[in-house]
């Protein structure tokens, strides 16, 4: 039921708030014209652990827990001998949310997992690109309320894209800050 209602909560703050100070601030004069968040990407590259069959299903079960959602396996495009990579191997995970989940996912990161990193001063403007688009990446899975410390056999990292439809990195930016994403100053 909460997750409902953070949704409808996440959808009514982007078009009561957030929209109508976009269209202000960048000059807009349609809110359909005001950026917004089309996709969300969750990436874990395995690595040397890609090998072991039980670390890579514990970070499928790790990501599908914290998404909600199933987990694609990427695989090498071609073999690499410097790195004993063959083609056809699995090298990573990704999941990508859109649509409610998508909304559920950026309340969750914006309100309860970013304030529980570690030594956390906010995000670095240059983590946001030319188009718009915010690349996040943690150290330890562990800051997602979903996994339990107790649990955790064996940490791995994961990358999170926000991809939005901004057409530059200043519209990108602002359209990040009002949704609530904490910057560096």
């Amino acid at each position: 039921m909460t997750t409902k209602i953070t949704m409808s909560l996440y959808r009514a703050h982007y078009q009561k708030t957030v929209a109508p100070s976009l269209m202000k601030h960048l000059g807009l004069k349609n809110i359909l014209a005001c950026p917004r968040v089309l996709k969300v990407s969750l990436n874990v590259g395995l690595g040397k652990v890609a090998k072991e069959t039980a670390a890579f299903e514990t970070a499928q079960n790790t990501i599908e827990r914290i998404t909600g959602q199933k987990p694609v396996i990427t695989k090498a495009r071609k073999a690499i001998s410097n790195f004993k990579v063959r083609a056809g191997m699995p090298v990573g995970i990704t999941v990508v949310l859109r649509g409610r989940k998508m909304e559920e996912f950026l309340w969750k990161l914006v309100h309860v997992t970013l304030p529980r990193v570690r030594d956390f001063h906010g995000l670095p403007i240059k983590s946001v690109d030319r188009a718009g688009n915010l690349a996040i990446g943690f150290k330890e899975h562990l800051v997602f309320p979903e996994i339990k410390s107790d649990e955790v056999e064996r940490l791995h990292g994961l990358e999170v894209v926000i991809s939005t439809n901004a057409k530059n990195h200043d519209q990108g930016l602002e359209l990040l800050k009002l949704l609530g994403f904490p910057f560096q100053k």
